[in-house]
Order: C-alpha cells, then sequence, then structure tokens
C-alpha cells in the first residue's frame, strides 16, 4: 500500500486543477526562499519557473525513454543523489516505480489538452512506499536550473522534478547537500544497501580477494543492483579535488556496467591475458572523466577495432561514462556501496529469499525493566536493555542478510538536528528453548559496525539453532525508531522478546511456580561408537528436563560437535536434568547412553566431562558441557 505524503491526492488535485483550468501550485512546498534553505537565504536572484517557460516543449523523458544521461549534477552538493538518480535510469523495473504512470504524467505534444503542472513521485521510506505531490516550478536563475539539470539542453526534465520531490520530503533543497547515496538507493529501490570498505579488504596486496569481489559485484549488477563508488579524502586533499587520473575526491560515482571479457587468440599477445576485467562509471557532472588505461583515449582502446569492441560489448563515448580495469578501480577507489534488491518472488530463476520485519524503538524509562535505550556493549550495566528479538535458522546453515534502519532526520535539520544516531547490532546463538530475554552476555556469532548511517548493514553464515538480534545506540539513553529487516533462504519468524521471567499465574499455587533457573551447554561428545558397525554413527544430543525437551542436529562422527544450549526454569531444584545421546537411525533411532546433571543452585560457568553410560551401565562416551544455576530469575 502506498502511502500519500501530507494527505494530498494526486489524481483529485490534477482533476480540480483540470475543471478550473488553472495549474497546481503546492502550497505545502511553496515557490518560496523557505523550500530552498533552512539556514541562509539565497546567494543569488531566484524565479521560479515552470519548463514550458523555459523551453518550448517540454517533456518528461528523452525520445529514447529514461537514461543516465539525462542529468547533470547543478549547484547543490548533492553529487550522492545525482549518482543515485543515474543508478535509478538505469533499470526501468526501479524508475517505474519511483515515477508512476510516466506517459499519463508527461506534457503532451504540441495540439494536445493541457497540462495541469503537477506531478508524482513515491519513495521507499521506512519499510513502505510513499507517494510525494509537486508542482513544476523549478528554481532557476538567468534563465537556467540552478539544482540538478538536464544532460543536455532543452531536457528531459525528470532529473530536475525528481529532485524537487525529494527535496520537499526532506524538508527543503539545502536538506540535499551532503547527503548518502547509501541512503537514496534505499529510498528509490527498498533494497538493503551493503557499504563495502575497499581499504579494509586489502585487495591491492591480495588478487584473489580481489578476484572474488569481481564476481561478487558482477553478479549483483547482473541482478539489479544499484551500485555506487567514492573516493575518500586522504591527508592533505580536499572534497571535490580533482586529481591527476581525473578522478573526483569525494564524489559519488554511479556504476552502469561491469563486464569479464574474453580475449580472442589476436588480442591475447597485446594484453598478456586471457581474461579482461573492466568497470563503467558515470561522473554525475556529466564530464570529467578518469584519464587512465582504458578511459575515452587511450592507447587501450587504440589496439581495438571497432569490430572487437561490439563482440565486447562495450562503447566509448565522451559523456562523463568511463571504463577502467577492474585492477585500477580498486587502487584508486576507496568504498563502494551495493544496494541490493532483495528478490523474494518464489517463481525466478535467480536466488530468492525470504524476507521479515519489524518496527521498534529505544525508550528510556527510569524502570530498568522497561527502559530500551541500553547503548552498545561497552556499557555492560545496561546494554541489554535494548530491544531483543529472536528467531530460528532451521536448515542446518543458513545466509542472513539483515539491515538495521532508522527514522531519516534529515527533516530536523531547520530546527538545529537532522543528525543520525550512530547505532549498529549483535547476533547472539542462544538457547533453543529461550522465551524471555537475555540478562547476561550469550555467545556472539556476528555484529555490525557502529556508524552514525541511517542503515547498518550485515551479512553472516548461521548455524541451525536460535538467535537473537540486539538492536542499540552507540550511547545508551538516546531513543528513536528503527526497522529492522532480515533475509534468509528458509522463512524465520521474527518476534520481540518482551517478558522477563515466567509470569505467575493462579495455578502456579496448585502447580508450583519456578524456583531456580538453569542454562546448559552440551559442546560436545567424544568416544563414540555405532553397536555392530565401523562406521562413524549420525548422532544427537538431547536435554530434558521437567517434561521439556530441547534437541540438537544430527552430527556424523565419533566426537561430534553439538553446541546445543538449553534454559529451563525449575520447579523442583533437586531433580536434575538428564543428557542424553541418541544414534539417529531409519525407523527408530537408538538411545547410545545417557548422564544426570544435577545443575545445584550457585554454580556459574561450570564446565564438566561427564562419562555417559547405556541403559546396562557400559560407557559409551563422555560429554563436554557448561551449566550455571541461579535462584534468581533475572541472572541468565
Amino acid at each position: 500500500m502506498v502511502q500519500r505524503y501530507q494527505n494530498q491526492h494526486y489524481e483529485r488535485l490534477k482533476k480540480q486543477c483540470q475543471g478550473a483550468g488553472r495549474l497546481f501550485e503546492d502550497s505545502t512546498f511553496p515557490a518560496t526562499d523557505r523550500s530552498l534553505y533552512f539556514s541562509h537565504g539565497p546567494t543569488k536572484t531566484v524565479q521560479w519557473k515552470r519548463p514550458q517557460e523555459l523551453v518550448q516543449a517540454p517533456r518528461l523523458f528523452g525520445e529514447g525513454g529514461i537514461s543516465p544521461r539525462d542529468l547533470q549534477q547543478g549547484s547543490l552538493g548533492n553529487c550522492w543523489f545525482v549518482a543515485a538518480a543515474s543508478c535509478l535510469a538505469g533499470d526501468p523495473s526501479v524508475w517505474k516505480k519511483v515515477i508512476p504512470s510516466p506517459q499519463e504524467q508527461d506534457w503532451p505534444k504540441p495540439g494536445g489538452s493541457s497540462h495541469a503542472g503537477i506531478f508524482r513521485f513515491r519513495f521507499w521510506r521506512f519499510g513502505q512506499w510513499v507517494e510525494i505531490v509537486i508542482d513544476d516550478r523549478l528554481p532557476t536563475s538567468d534563465g537556467e536550473l540552478i539544482f540538478c539539470k538536464p544532460g543536455k539542453r532543452g531536457g528531459p526534465f525528470w532529473c530536475a522534478l525528481l529532485e524537487k520531490a525529494y527535496a520537499k520530503l526532506i524538508g527543503s533543497y539545502e536538506a540535499l547537500d551532503g547527503g548518502s547515496t547509501a541512503e537514496a538507493l534505499i529510498d528509490f529501490s527498498g533494497g538493503i544497501s551493503e557499504p563495502i570498505n575497499l581499504l579494509e579488504e586489502n585487495l591491492v596486496s591480495d588478487p584473489e580477494k580481489k578476484k572474488q569481489l569481481f564476481k561478487t559485484v558482477m553478479k549483483a549488477h547482473s541482478r539489479a543492483s544499484l551500485i555506487s563508488s567514492s573516493i575518500r579524502p586522504s591527508l592533505g586533499q580536499s572534497l571535490e579535488e580533482v586529481l591527476s587520473s581525473g578522478l573526483v575526491v569525494g564524489h559519488a560515482y554511479s556504476v552502469t556496467g561491469i563486464r569479464s571479457i574474453k580475449l580472442r587468440s589476436g588480442l591475447l599477445s597485446l594484453f598478456r591475458t586471457h581474461k579482461l576485467r573492466l568497470i563503467r562509471i558515470r561522473n554525475p557532472w556529466g564530464s570529467g572523466e578518469w584519464t587512465g588505461p582504458w578511459s575515452d583515449n587511450s592507447e587501450e582502446w587504440k589496439k581495438v577495432s571497432r569490430g572487437d569492441r561490439e563482440k565486447m560489448g562495450v562503447t566509448v563515448n565522451d559523456d562523463g561514462e568511463f571504463w577502467m580495469s577492474w585492477d585500477d578501480f580498486c587502487s584508486h577507489f576507496t568504498d563502494l556501496v551495493v544496494c541490493r534488491r532483495v528478490n523474494t518472488h518464489l517463481l525466478s530463476t535467480h536466488k530468492t529469499w525470504t524476507e521479515v520485519s519489524v518496527k521498534s524503538n529505544w525508550k528510556q524509562d527510569v524502570d530498568p525493566f522497561k527502559d530500551r535505550s541500553g547503548g552498545c556493549p561497552n556499557y555492560k550495566d545496561t546494554y541489554l536493555h535494548n530491544p531483543q528479538f529472536v528467531f530460528d535458522v532451521t536448515l542446518n546453515q543458513d545466509c542472513a542478510l539483515m539491515s538495521l534502519e532508522q527514522e531519516d532526520r534529515r527533516t530536523q535539520r531547520s530546527t538545529g538536528g537532522g543528525e543520525n544516531l550512530p547505532i549498529g547490532f549483535f547476533v547472539f546463538k542462544v538457547e533453543e528453548n529461550r522465551k524471555y530475554r537475555l540478562h547476561r552476555q550469550a555467545s556472539k556469532v556476528s555484529s555490525s559496525t557502529y556508524i552514525n548511517s541511517r542503515s547498518v548493514f550485515l551479512r553472516a553464515e548461521l548455524q541451525k539453532g536460535r538467535y537473537v538480534i540486539l538492536p542499540t545506540t552507540f550511547s545508551p539513553g538516546l531513543i528513536g525508531s528503527f526497522l529492522l529487516r532480515v533475509y534468509t533462504d528458509r522463512a524465520i519468524r521474527l518476534r520481540e522478546l518482551t517478558r522477563d521471567v515466567p509470569e505467575r499465574s493462579c495455578l502456579s499455587f496448585c502447580l508450583g511456580a519456578p524456583r531456580i533457573v538453569t542454562s546448559i551447554t552440551v559442546h560436545s561428545a567424544s568416544g563414540l561408537s555405532q553397536p555392530g558397525s565401523n562406521q562413524d554413527p549420525s548422532v544427537y544430543a538431547t536435554i530434558r528436563c521437567e517434561r521439556k525437551k530441547v534437541t540438537s542436529r544430527v552430527v556424523k562422527g565419533r566426537n561430534p560437535e553439538f553446541d546445543l544450549k538449553g534454559v529451563f526454569y525449575r520447579k523442583k531444584e533437586r531433580r536434575p536434568l538428564v543428557v542424553q545421546v541418541w544414534l539417529s537411525r531409519f525407523g527408530r533411532d537408538v538411545l547410545l547412553g545417557s548422564v544426570s546433571v544435577p545443575c545445584p543452585e550457585g554454580e556459574s560457568n561450570q564446565t564438566s566431562v561427564l562419562r555417559i553410560q547405556s541403559k546396562d551401565g557400559t560407557t559409551t562416551g563422555y560429554i563436554v558441557m557448561e551449566t550455571s544455576t541461579s535462584s534468581d530469575m533475572l541472572a541468565l
């Protein structure tokens, strides 16, 4: 469902204007200075003009449709937005969502009906698509557009109108200054952005890593991911500084193509390689290009005939778009953003994912049991106060893509706010049967970095079991809303843990209430054998406590690693827990052995190696376990 921003109904407003024979004027984003700036007034005289006042026959798109070459950056420092718009223009399945019914919105051809001066655009915001309605009055100076401009004189105007709609969404044109390509790509696609630090990857010194990243990026591009790159300023460099290579520091470029080309025999001697890895990049300025190998006028292209270029599937034009080798790209660029449009369609030839998302918030409360703003693990006394979300991995191994996104704060810049909170999250492996909140450090399996970005991303390979995600701000006491999205191969149920301990009910007086809590981990077994066979057995472990049971995955081997965890709220503290090891067989499983584990109150991280015995008392192996037990229900 699409939400109407400020409750403006495009069809209704358009019909009203056409009926009255007037052009639409948007009172919610007026043609005044307050729509332009929030911190200062205009530095030049600004006239708001409609496209038909700038050209004789304005068009929303060019003759060939929408293209990355349709736009250039204006006087704002928003190359990040223009780069994202270039990515948008390269994929019809994306821009048709952002620019709905383009033919219907376009100006009529000469002799057609009049246009109402109204347009609509859609952006993905915090879990849903939002429709923005604007009029077509654009800020100009001396008859020229001030901000995003068409790639050539006379249009098309989709880029300038898209920029205006986005400026309205975040409060003003000035609020567009110095944003993030990763965030804009999310807003254009509803995808999840993965930032890749090329410096941390050590690509220059690790050819294999460089090759694998190329494959990853090429696969992402082939699956309609939106990709951008940039160069971080080093010591002594300034933003927008043009390097001797022709590249611009701090500039957001859009990646428009990537090729792995197998060279024919006649070209092998020229380039001394069987495969050529090239990447095509576009400068939002529309001019200013890479001047090194494989640039537009380089010696490399002169050695390749036009026919060979066509066979290679590459074109060379002087239009701000250029090719460079993957090696040079990794040597010169420092950052890459891959915005994946995660495929959740069941009927698809490409890999599909299942998606689950939840919205929640960090909030303060004087009651520590209600406080949900505990900060990161640096704050050991409070960080488990944060919201906690549990899910199960049912496959033996599953890849999970996780994205944590906070609400956009740029609309608060006019009142002195607007800074993102530094956010991140941890993933813990917990007991298979955990239903209540964590109260002590669990086994961490992965974590994101903390950054003051609108969203953070994490990819993790997870084994079968139960996990808790802990989204946090870096410092405690900060408040805000967030959206957590998780994508996995097999469907999961993501739910918030809200209760701290089992609740007492009227039945507790009759049946008894828990007196102690025990957490137990069966790490491994050793010396197991399969009766009547020399083959390695397929086995699994169980933990039983007062009619409750948890079971591990099946593992093959005489010395299996189980990593089976359970937490039990016990009414009968003198009754021991029972750990069993079973032989997995078709038809009927066989008990190899078991052991009783007392788990007395007061144990804390007690590691034991215990002997398991069959029913006749024969030793059938050993298990390694760890236990903790407390009469304080909030201890575990």
